[in-house]
C-alpha cells in the first residue's frame, strides 16, 4: 500500500513470550484518490481481542477489518461522525458473529482508532476508544495519553480512591467496563474537538501488552531521535525482557 509523503509509520505486534497466539490486531488506511485523502486522511486501528483462543483473534480481526471498510466507504464530510459509524457497526458485527457462533459466546476486543486528516493550514486528530489500549501524543519532549481507560481501575483513579501509579500495579488493573461486541450497549471515547496536530508530533497507539510493562517516559525515550521502526522494536523488546506475559502490538506515527 502507497503511504503519501508527510508521515512515517511503523506497526509491530508480537505475540509475547507466554501466549500461544496473537490476539491483537492492527490496521492502516489512507485513500489513493486525492478527493478522498483530502476528506477522510489517514486511519490507524489497533484492538486486543480476548475471550479465549479463537475468539479473541476473531474479535480483534473484525473491529479492524470492519472499521476500515466503514470509514472507507463513508460518504459524509465529518471524519469524526466517519470513526464513530464504523466502531459502531464493528460493535455489532462482533456481537452478531458470537450469535452465529455460539462456542464464541463472550467474544470482544479493545479498538482505537485514530484519524489524522488535513483540516485548513495544519493536520487534525480525530479518535474512537473503548477499552484500555491506549492512543498517547508526544509533542516537544513530553508525552500526554489522550484516551481514558475503561477499566475497573480507570474508575477507581477518577475516584479519587486510588493514583495513576498505583492502578499500573494494581492487581485488577486487567478488568475492562466496556470493550467492542459484549454488551448490548456500546460505550465510546470521542472528542468533542479535533485536536490540531503540528509537524513531528508523534502519535502511538498500542495494547496494555506494552503499556503494562514499560512506563509513559520509556516510551517517550524510545521515540526520540528514533526511527517509528526503529522504536517499535526498541519498545517490544523492552516489554519482552519484563516477561512479555501479554500480546504486545504498537503502532507509531510520526507527522514530518
Amino acid at each position: 500500500m502507497k503511504v503519501r509523503t508527510g508521515i512515517e509509520i511503523s506497526s509491530q505486534s508480537d505475540i509475547g513470550c507466554l501466549r500461544q497466539n496473537n490476539e491483537d490486531s492492527f490496521g492502516y488506511w489512507e485513500p489513493e484518490d486525492d478527493a478522498q485523502f483530502a476528506r477522510k486522511g489517514r486511519l490507524a486501528v489497533v484492538a486486543d481481542g480476548m475471550g479465549g483462543y479463537e475468539g479473541g483473534q476473531e474479535a480483534s480481526r473484525l473491529a479492524v477489518e470492519t472499521l476500515l471498510a466503514v470509514y472507507r466507504d463513508y460518504a459524509g464530510d465529518d471524519p469524526q461522525a466517519g470513526l464513530i459509524e464504523a466502531l459502531q457497526a464493528a460493535h455489532e458485527q462482533i456481537r452478531n458473529y458470537s450469535f452465529a457462533h455460539p462456542e464464541l459466546r463472550g467474544m470482544g476486543t479493545t479498538c482505537t482508532a485514530a484519524a489524522i486528516v488535513r483540516n485548513g493550514e495544519r493536520d487534525a486528530l480525530y479518535y474512537v476508544h473503548v477499552g484500555d489500549s491506549r492512543l498517547y501524543l508526544i509533542r516537544d519532549g513530553r508525552i500526554t495519553r489522550v484516551t481514558h481507560d475503561h477499566s475497573y481501575v480507570g474508575r477507581l483513579v477518577e475516584a479519587g480512591m486510588i493514583t495513576a501509579e498505583e492502578a499500573e500495579h494494581h492487581p485488577q488493573r486487567n478488568i475492562l467496563t466496556a470493550a467492542l461486541g459484549t454488551n448490548p450497549e456500546l460505550t465510546m471515547d470521542t472528542p468533542e474537538h479535533a485536536q490540531p496536530l503540528f509537524p513531528e508530533d508523534v502519535l502511538l497507539i498500542c495494547t496494555d501488552g506494552l503499556w503494562g510493562l514499560v512506563a509513559d517516559a520509556e516510551i517517550l525515550a524510545a521515540v526520540e531521535n528514533k526511527s517509528a521502526e526503529q522504536a517499535g522494536r526498541e519498545l517490544i523488546a523492552l516489554a519482552r525482557e519484563r516477561g512479555g506475559p501479554d500480546n504486545i502490538t504498537v503502532e507509531i506515527l510520526r507527522l514530518r
